[in-house]
This record gives C-alpha cells, sequence and structure tokens, in this order.
C-alpha cells in the first residue's frame, strides 16, 4: 500500500462532500516516499537487477556499465568486424552491410534507452521517476488501478520481447546451419559458431529488452495519467471552481513534467528509427543488391522490433493527449446540463434520460472514449452559477493539457504529420533507387 498502515481511504466523490476545504494539506500518513527494501518496488527493483540496470549503488550501477558496454557495443564490433567471414568475397561484402545496418540500429537505440534510463534513476529515484511519491494524493481506484499495472508492466515486457526473441533464435541457428560462418577463435569451429550465436542471441536480448522497457516505463506513466483524468471527471458533480481549477493544474504541471523528461528520448527515438528504416530501404531496393533470407532476414526482424517500440511510445502520447483533450467537452457538457436543469428547475418535465436507452449503443464505443461519450448528465442543480460553469470552461478551452514535445502537441494531428513527413522520404528515396532500366524502357518503346 501507499497509505500507513490501519488506515482506510475513503471514496474520493465521498470525500469531496464532506470535507473539501480540508483538501488543501496532506495526511500525514500519506507522505512516505522513502524507498524501503521491502515496500511495493521490491519486484520492480528485482527485475532491474536482472536485467542489470538498477544502478541504486556504486558496484550495481559498475556492473550496469560492464554488461551494457559488453552487450551492446563489443559483442556486435567483434562480431562485424574480427568474426564475420565468408569464402565468397561478394558474399561476405554483402552480409556485411546488411549486419551494419543492424548492430549500428540496435546499438544505437540500446544506447539512447540506457542512458535514458541511468539518468531518469540516477536524477530522480524510483519512486518519483514512477510518480508514486504524488500517488499519496489519488483515490483508491487510482492507487489500485496504477499498483496493478505497475505489477504487470514487466509481463508486458516479456510479451513484446518473447516472440521478437523466439524468431531471431529462430532465425539465427537456421543462418549457421545454413552455411554463414564464423572465425574459428576457439580451434573447433562447431563450438565457435556455438559460442558466438550464444553471445550474438544475449547482445540482441539485452539491446532489445532495453529498448522496450524504456517504451512501457512510458506507456506506464502515460496509464497513470490517464487514471488521473478519469478520476477527475467525478470532480464535476459537486465540487466548487476553485477546487477543479486545481486540480486540472495539478494535473496539467504532471503532463509538463513527463512531456519534459522524455521529450529527448521521443525525439531521438524517432530520429534514429527513420535513418534505420531508410538505410534499410536504401539497402533492399539498390539495382545492384541481392535480396534473400539469409541476408535481409535479421534485418526486418529489427525493423519490426523498431517500429513496434516508437509506436508504442506515440500511441501511448497521442492517447494522455485525447484524454486530456476530452475533459473540455466532458465540461461542456456537463454546463450545458447543469443551465438546462437550473432554467427548468420547478417544472414537472420528464427528464430525457428516463426513456432512453443507450446501454447498448455505448457499449459498442468501448472504453475509449468514455470523457466524450453521448450519455445524459444529471448534475446536481445550483452547485454553482451560471458564470463560475462558464469560466470554468472558457478556461478549459484555452488551457489544453497533453504530452508536449518541444512545444509540439502529440496528438492525432501531429501523428498524421509525422506519417507524411515518413511516407514523403520513403517516396523519395524510392524515387532515388527504383526506376526503370534503359533496356527496358527500349524494349517498352519497341
Amino acid at each position: 500500500m501507499y497509505a500507513g498502515d490501519g488506515e482506510e481511504e475513503e471514496d474520493r466523490t465521498t470525500q469531496y462532500r464532506r470535507d473539501r476545504p480540508a483538501r488543501g494539506g496532506r495526511t500525514k500518513s500519506y507522505t512516505r516516499c522513502v524507498s524501503l527494501p521491502n515496500d511495493d518496488l521490491q519486484s520492480f527493483r528485482s527485475w532491474l537487477q536482472w536485467m542489470c540496470v538498477d544502478q541504486s549503488s556504486f558496484w550495481r550501477a559498475a556492473l550496469s556499465w560492464i554488461v551494457f558496454l559488453t552487450l551492446s557495443v563489443a559483442v556486435p564490433l567483434v562480431s562485424h568486424f574480427v568474426l564475420l567471414t565468408d569464402s565468397d568475397k561478394e558474399a561476405q561484402r554483402r552480409r556485411a552491410s546488411y549486419d551494419a545496418v543492424v548492430q549500428l540500429s540496435l546499438s544505437s537505440v540500446a544506447a539512447l534507452s540506457f542512458i535514458c534510463l541511468s539518468t531518469f534513476f540516477r536524477r530522480y529515484g524510483h519512486r518519483r521517476f514512477l510518480s508514486l511519491d504524488k500517488l499519496c494524493r489519488e483515490s483508491e481506484a487510482v492507487r489500485s488501478g496504477y499498483t496493478a499495472q505497475l505489477n504487470r508492466s514487466f509481463k508486458l515486457l516479456s510479451m513484446f520481447v518473447a516472440p521478437c526473441f523466439v524468431i531471431e533464435t529462430g532465425y539465427k541457428v537456421w543462418w549457421y546451419i545454413a552455411g554463414a560462418r564464423r572465425i574459428p577463435f576457439l580451434g573447433n569451429p562447431y563450438v565457435s559458431d556455438v559460442v558466438a550465436c550464444a553471445f550474438e542471441l544475449c547482445s540482441w536480448l539485452y539491446r532489445t529488452a532495453i529498448f522496450f522497457l524504456v517504451c512501457l516505463l512510458f506507456r506506464l506513466i502515460c496509464f497513470l495519467q490517464i487514471l488521473r483524468l478519469q478520476d477527475f471527471a467525478l470532480v464535476f458533480e459537486d465540487s466548487d471552481v476553485a477546487f477543479i481549477l486545481a486540480e486540472h493544474l495539478r494535473i496539467r504541471r504532471q503532463l509538463r513534467v513527463i512531456s519534459h523528461r522524455f521529450r529527448f528520448f521521443i525525439v531521438s527515438c524517432l530520429v534514429l528509427v527513420t535513418l534505420s528504416q531508410l538505410a534499410s530501404l536504401l539497402h533492399t531496393t539498390r539495382s545492384d543488391v541481392v535480396v534473400d533470407l539469409l541476408n535481409a532476414g535479421e534485418l526486418t526482424i529489427c525493423s519490426l522490433v523498431l517500429v513496434a517500440g516508437i509506436l508504442l511510445c506515440l500511441r501511448s502520447a497521442a492517447k494522455i493527449t485525447h484524454k486530456a483533450q476530452a475533459i473540455t467537452s466532458h465540461a461542456a457538457k456537463w454546463h450545458a446540463f447543469a443551465t438546462i436543469d437550473s432554467c427548468d428547475e420547478g417544472s414537472n418535465r420528464i427528464h430525457p434520460v428516463d426513456n432512453l436507452d443507450e446501454s447498448s449503443d455505448y457499449e459498442e464505443l468501448g472504453d475509449d472514449d468514455d470523457l466524450e461519450d453521448t450519455k445524459i448528465l444529471q448534475p446536481r442543480a445550483n452547485i454553482m452559477s451560471f458564470q463560475k460553469r462558464q469560466a470554468l470552461v472558457t478556461y478549459l478551452e484555452n488551457n489544453r493539457a497533453g504530452i508536449t514535445v518541444f512545444g509540439f502537441m502529440v496528438d492525432r494531428a501531429w501523428l498524421h504529420m509525422i506519417f507524411g513527413v515518413e511516407l514523403s522520404l520513403v517516396l523519395w528515396l524510392l524515387g532515388k533507387t527504383v526506376g526503370i532500366s534503359r533496356n527496358m524502357t527500349s524494349l517498352i518503346c519497341h
């Protein structure tokens, strides 16, 4: 738990109605934010230690850097420049070009992820980075939902990494069986191939896991903000304007903090993935290149990993931005129904919600638009004046929250812009590499 032992938290909406002024300060039982060996992050730290990225002490930090330099730098360099060999020099040159793109792409995103992760943990610590120190202010539903998501974060990591690793293992084993060789550095060529294959698979697994780990941590933190926004939608029922403004400012502040922490990672990752995909496209569309499974198979797996990681980050950022901006429409709908109820107060009319069955239609929408649904609200009458409600809606319309990257809001329009830029680069590169040869042109003319 994040609260003190022996104290039960009341439902947040009930607490709003009971003691609204008393929420200005913190309860003493919710002020614990010091990391303890047996606290709620014990499982999380154990997974970090198994992945050799825990830098909570000097020796663990040293071990983490040694493993990173070995698996992300030394093994790919030795595999590419020392052990790669083939009897056919032309085949070796083609294989080396493909291998260079794969090794450079994976090592680059792994180095970016490891440096960002080390900076986050060293500067903020585990609890502050995961926003656990701010969780004491949230409701029980937010805390329980975030705790469950935190506990299954490494399960999600295994769901992303395990299928890719199985495919990579099968391809690598087939690659060696199909005739690809390494320099026999242990004397026996078969033993050398087995050792080289094991080191290459460990290096691939480490680099892929580090990259997906940072992407899933970003998704985890965005998931907390989604829970906060869903909980924030409840305060419109019977809270005053000052409290609603304070809560919205707190959410905006947290979203700015997340944007500031991850903007370098998102932009750098987007640039690296774009360059990697353009290099892959360049290698596979040249006129003199030979594209087969032996050479381009690992390049395909690498491309799938990189694209899946960056799409995971962009989808999480766009989703939290969409949820944050949906608060404005939710507030406008609440203001409209509150105004209607105040104007029709005292009348004996039947509310439309009494004769309207929307349950079947609403189930088809899913939970993506839970703040923008078309259900009719029944706000409490006379909870605040029309001028206050109008001022609140005007404030929300002009202070939209969301994930930003150097001032640009990461929403669906931003994703469409990225897609347009990427498509333009792909078409430009295809125009430079793919064309009709002169012989084909003369054949068509004749």
